[in-house]
Order: structure tokens, then sequence, then C-alpha cells
């Protein structure tokens, strides 16, 4: 192979300045810094459409936020500057941010987000639902023995009303009390093994761990249940997490078309 003219002349160039002793600085390199950018902001998934659902209870709906966005406008942008468009979809809506549809109901069990999610779901059709939904359980000690097997049962019916959907289940957050803390543990225990059978059935499942370190700490608690500003912002991280493992599996599909509105609305939510 020939090396170019110019390559040449820079290569005679650069010599004559070594043998004379004058310092040659390196070859700068702006142009492979600015691709380096350009793919980090690609996005997920060749920066596909993200139809996300938040799917859960008051933690999910944002509460004691002072803004009422939560986690939610956190992930957002972290989503949108990665390179990919985003609709946050919902039947209801909180908080200050534009995009603000989310499926959260403060107070709901299970079994009662599962009744919400098999409404919204097949009319939203999201690529990516996010679900957090247990605390209420513990909180009311509802049937902590099959929490798991109500878990899975939300999990198939969200797989049913959306099945291009890439879900990512989180475990719960820390308690202040202990005994609500170790029905966290308890809970986050099925749920992990809930999630294993997921995958190992094929389902495009990813589990991000909500607990300390990297969740919200005691500290980052309210009221010693929901989190702060700062709390909230680290599970937008852990679930920025898991859209990238869930993307690197190759979990993440195009978003399914909705019958007058095909391609959704960036700012605002499919029917806002």
């Amino acid at each position: 192979m020939f090396l170019s003219t110019i390559r040449v002349c820079r290569i005679l160039l650069c010599a004559a300045a070594l043998m004379q002793g004058i310092a040659v600085a390196a070859p700068i390199q702006r142009d492979d810094d600015q691709l380096i950018t350009r793919r980090s902001k690609a996005g997920f998934a060749k920066g596909i459409w993200l139809r996300i659902m938040p799917l859960g209870a008051s933690i999910t709906y944002g509460l004691t936020s002072g803004d009422g966005n939560g986690y939610r406008e956190f992930l957002r942008d972290k989503i949108v500057d990665y390179g990919n468009p985003v609709n946050m979809v919902g039947s209801r809506r909180n908080g200050t941010m534009e995009d603000n549809d989310v499926e959260g109901w403060p107070g709901y069990i299970i079994s009662q987000v599962q009744t919400k999610a098999n409404t919204a779901v097949p009319k939203y059709k999201p690529n990516v639902v996010l679900i957090n939904v247990g605390t209420n359980d513990c909180s009311g000690n509802v049937d902590l023995a099959n929490a798991g097997k109500r878990m899975s049962a939300l999990l198939d019916d969200v797989y049913k009303g959306s099945p291009r959907a890439t879900i990512i289940l989180s475990t719960l957050l820390v308690r202040w009390d202990e005994d609500k803390q170790e029905c966290v543990e308890d809970l986050n225990s099925q749920f992990k093994t809930v999630a294993a059978a997921q995958r190992a059935n094929g389902r495009r499942l990813v589990l991000v761990d909500m607990q300390p370190p990297a969740g919200p700490t005691t500290d980052e608690l309210v009221d010693g249940t929901h989190p702060t500003e700062a709390g909230y912002a680290k599970m937008a991280n852990i679930w920025f997490a898991g859209i990238k493992e869930a993307d690197s599996a190759g979990f993440l599909l195009t978003k399914e078309a909705i019958a007058g509105n095909p391609n959704g609305v960036p700012d605002r939510g499919v029917y806002g």
C-alpha cells in the first residue's frame, strides 16, 4: 500500500524537525473526539423512540418530590441527552415537567397496579416499562408469601398488553422501620427469583437493585418510605443503567404503532 503524498510530506517534515531538535506536537484528534462524542450520544438501540411507562404506586407517582416529578424528569433528561426521543406515557399526570404522564397510583398494592396496567398498557403500548411496586404490600402486610406470584402475574399481563415491551423491574427501596425493611428484603428476594424465571423463559427483562448504596439510603428518605430529591436522582441513575443493560442484551424494540397516533408526541405524551 502506497502512502499518500501529503502523508509522506508530513513524515519528512516531522523527521526534519526532530533532527533540528524542534518539538513536534502530537496530532490533533479533534475529529476523532467529535466522532466519539457523536457515538456516545447515538442513543440506545441506535436512537429508537422510547415510549416509557413508569408503572407503580406513590414512588412512581413522585410523592414527596418537591416538583412532583420524582425520578422521571431526571431520567428523561438523561435519556434524551444520550440520544433517544422519549415519550413518557400513562393515564395520569403529575409534576411540573411537560412530559409528565405516569401510571403511578399512591397506596396501591401489586394486584391493584396490575388492574390499572391491564387498561393502560394495551392503550399506550410502551416499549419500555419501569416497574417499582410492592412497598404498600409490606406496609399493609398483604399476602406477602405470594408477592412473587402476584408480581409474576403483573409481568405476564404487561407483556400481553404490549408484546414489544422491555421491562425494567426494580427491587423495593430501603425503609426506616426494621420490620418493614425485613419485609422489603423478603419481597426483593422473591422478585429476584421471578426475574430469573422470566429471563429463563426468554422474556426481555432486567432487574435493577434500588437498595443502598446505589439506591436511596435511609438518610435519603423523607418519611421513612419515599425518597428525597437526591434519592429520586439516584433512582433515575439506576433506571438508566437498567435500560443500558437491556440495550446491551438486544432487548429494546421499536415501539408499536397506536391507531390514530402512530408516532406519539415526544414532549407531551400520546394522548395529551
